[in-house]
């Protein structure tokens, strides 16, 4: 057992040496060093056992919705019934739900985010000097804001095209809706002559104000979330509390009739109580 597990540790110090190098053999670095730092070749080779090398879906991982089945299967694997591998197969589409929605939310906040931060340099260019079209062309280029209208936005301050027209087609995209506020003042100053500058410091400072409301008003429901999230949890620790008294609850949920019918209203009630708790927390985001 010492001489095995002499040769594992080598095995694992030669892993992470290959690992830190990067996977190239050190004639190859020698090679790429003297010829200017990678001009031969293609850069420096992938190997299977590299991290990057993987593909992207492995290296992203297993979505949380795939936890489900895996809960599922351990508690029937204790329990000794399928239900509970039936009911985390069927939950598992609900969590992707959940999850594509929130993944959806962070997005649209962030491309908020970054629709406020091109408001922001886009005011600073202009009342730098720069030509309205050279400044949105500039500021644009480093800017995610404009999502999928990027390249129309970009070829209509490039050839003269109708700016407040993609602008608007912008704004359509969630998160964007600060775009429209932009098209309004593009086309007012281009109309009646009115200062850019000082409109998208308006729209900036707007803009700025509305996020800071959400974020404020997301902070203080928070405390809401947490309590309905907890009350949620409650019947999993009751389980686990019996469990440990020795009184056996998933053989009386799982193998008796009352057990089956407790356990399905308590299923339902749990399901409607966390609906409509969230359901409260989110109109009064919305609103």
């Amino acid at each position: 057992m010492g001489e095995v597990g002499t040769w594992a540790a080598l095995a694992c110090v030669g892993v992470v040496v290959l690992l830190m190098g990067g996977g190239q053999f050190p004639a190859r670095r020698a090679r790429l060093l003297f010829a200017g730092g990678g001009g031969v070749g293609h850069g420096p080779p992938r190997w299977p056992w590299q991290w990057s090398a993987w593909p992207r879906w492995w290296r992203a991982g297993p979505g949380v919705e795939w936890w489900a089945p895996v809960a599922g299967l351990v508690l029937g694997m204790l329990g000794g019934s399928l239900l509970p591998v039936v009911a985390g197969a069927a939950g598992m589409p609900v969590v992707r739900r959940i999850r594509r929605a929130r993944e959806a939310r962070r997005r649209r906040e962030r491309r908020a985010a970054e629709v406020i931060a091109l408001c922001g340099a886009l005011a600073g260019e202009v009342r730098a000097g720069r030509q309205p079209g050279d400044a949105l062309r500039c500021v644009a280029r480093h800017c995610d804001g404009l999502g999928t209208a990027h390249a129309a936005v970009l070829a209509a301050a490039r050839f003269g095209g109708d700016i407040p027209g993609e602008l608007a087609g912008a704004a359509r995209q969630p998160g964007a809706e600060g775009l429209l506020g932009l098209s309004a003042c593009w086309r007012v100053s281009v109309d009646q002559g009115a200062g850019l500058a000082a409109g998208l410091d308006r729209l900036d400072a707007a803009l700025r104000a509305q996020r800071d409301r959400r974020a404020d008003l997301r902070a203080q429901l928070a405390g809401a979330r947490a309590t309905a999230l907890m009350l949620a949890g409650l019947p999993v620790a009751g389980l686990l509390l019996g469990t440990a008294l020795g009184a056996d609850p998933l053989h009386v949920l799982l193998h008796t009739g009352p057990g089956l019918v407790c356990l399905a209203v308590g299923l339902a009630l749990e399901g409607a109580g966390l609906w409509w708790a969230l359901r409260i927390v989110r109109r009064a985001e919305a609103a």
